[in-house]
């Protein structure tokens, strides 16, 4: 039972791949990607080209290097390249920025359950919250990485077979897609959110931070029997991730075509869950019951994920790898992600979401700066000193995201804040270099 929330090495790349595909795509972008295509048509394409770029920096640079090192947590790479000080701060971001994004997550699958389901049931929230963390740490706590890949498969089949009926019942109802709404490129505005350069750089920054650094989604590669089926896992998922993604983005246009033909003025992520349950569609019920069991497997097992890689995490980076206390730490992980959505639904506020999911780009730029100055930089540095430079550089970085309209002629910094982040935690490492005594 130790090894039970650490990949063992084992799995078929294949079954993985397959996985990975099921972890990345989690309830928001179930219901997020088709709301999105109303405001900029089909423009995510242009992070999933950066996506593609960064998961051949993952597959050829870092997952041959955690393999070599034969590390647990891929955190363990800092310790060895730095010292302690390193190694627990790269451990603290992701417990910080996995817990946040995590709890937003489930928060919003748990949300319009209780909207649509359990609330009309009488079901006060904090119940479902209590049965949906209780299912969550029972099939991590027991089965651990391999239910996790496991359900992460079924995750994956089930959302894409409820997505693809969906698009098939409401494309027969509405016709061709409307080709308006499916502009791909932006290149006129470098001020616009969705300019070319903007998503390319982050989709690919993103994702190096959020997966290939990541202590959740590394587990899942790490569990391949070597290097090269880890390779090809990548490969092959980040392909089908960008084929999932092209199934969302038209069933938003056809979404949004057919809240145009019946008067429904619901937008962004109100829109899937508004139009499936109008009874409008023919096979209402179908596709009802088509969208809550694709919600809720989009959602649940990515929270379970979460629950098996912050207890990693802190058993093996925080705790120093005591592994005797690992039940009690998933206990507590799961306990402070109930706490999480409870004051997430308290607050009421989707700008606190916004917030969170935005606080991505603070929290792993250090993570990022770390792993690249440890890559491509073989100096040693004050490793006590490395926690300073960490919390220095997301602050200079809100420093400029804060005044950039005024200080870069009305200038909004996106994405690209992830790896200005980075950037100043290499500088930062920079000026920690030890002179070697002559």
């Amino acid at each position: 039972m130790a090894k039970d929330f650490y990949a063992t090495r084992s799995t078929a790349w294949w079954k993985v791949a397959i996985a990975m595909i099921g972890s990345c795509l989690s309830g928001v972008t179930f219901v997020s990607v088709p709301g999105m295509v109303g405001s900029v048509g089909f423009g995510y394409l242009q992070m999933c080209l950066g996506f593609f770029l960064g998961y051949l920096v993952i597959a050829f640079v870092l997952t041959p290097l955690y393999f070599r090192l034969n590390v647990v947590s891929v955190y363990e790479y800092l310790d060895k390249r730095f010292g302690t000080a390193s190694h627990k701060t790269g451990a603290w971001f992701f417990f910080l920025s996995k817990m946040l994004g995590a709890s937003v997550r489930l928060f919003l699958m748990i949300a319009t359950l209780q909207l649509l389901v359990a609330g009309p049931a009488g079901i006060p929230f904090w119940v479902t919250v209590l049965v949906v963390m209780v299912l969550e740490w029972l099939y991590t706590v027991r089965g651990g990485v391999r239910a996790v890949i496991g359900l992460d498969i079924v995750k994956t089949v089930a959302m894409l077979v409820a997505v693809i009926l969906c698009l098939v019942l409401i494309a027969r109802e509405v016709g061709k897609p409307d080709t308006s709404l499916m502009r791909v490129f932006y290149f006129d505005d470098v001020n616009h959110p969705q300019f070319f350069w903007k998503q390319l750089l982050g989709g690919l920054f993103t994702v190096v931070a959020c997966t290939g650094l990541d202590q959740d989604m590394m587990q899942r590669t790490l569990a391949c029997k070597n290097v090269r089926d880890s390779q090809k896992n990548l490969m092959v998922s980040i392909l089908l991730q960008i084929v999932s993604i092209t199934l969302f983005l038209f069933l938003g246009v056809y979404l949004y075509q057919f809240a145009g033909l019946h008067g429904i003025e619901a937008k962004g992520d109100a829109l899937f869950p508004e139009v499936t349950w109008s009874g409008l569609l023919p096979a209402s019920g179908l596709v009802a019951t088509l969208f809550i069991v694709g919600l809720v497997m989009a959602g649940f097992p990515a929270g379970g994920s979460a629950l098996t890689a912050l207890t990693t995490s802190f058993t093996i980076d925080i705790m120093g790898g005591k592994d005797q206390h690992r039940t009690r730490i998933h206990t507590g992980m799961a306990i402070l992600m109930a706490v999480c959505i409870l004051v997430f639904n308290a607050l009421n506020n989707t700008s606190v979401i916004d917030a969170v999911y935005r606080l991505a780009s603070y929290t792993y730029g250090p993570i990022l700066g770390l792993f690249a100055f440890g890559l491509c930089c073989k100096a040693p540095v004050h490793d006590k000193w490395v926690p300073v430079v960490a919390l220095a550089a997301p602050l200079l970085c809100l420093v400029l995201d804060l005044n950039s309209v005024r200080w870069f002629h009305g200038y909004h910094f996106s994405y690209e804040l992830l790896a200005m982040n980075a950037v100043f935690t290499i500088i930062g490492l920079c000026c920690l270099i030890r002179k070697k005594l002559v």
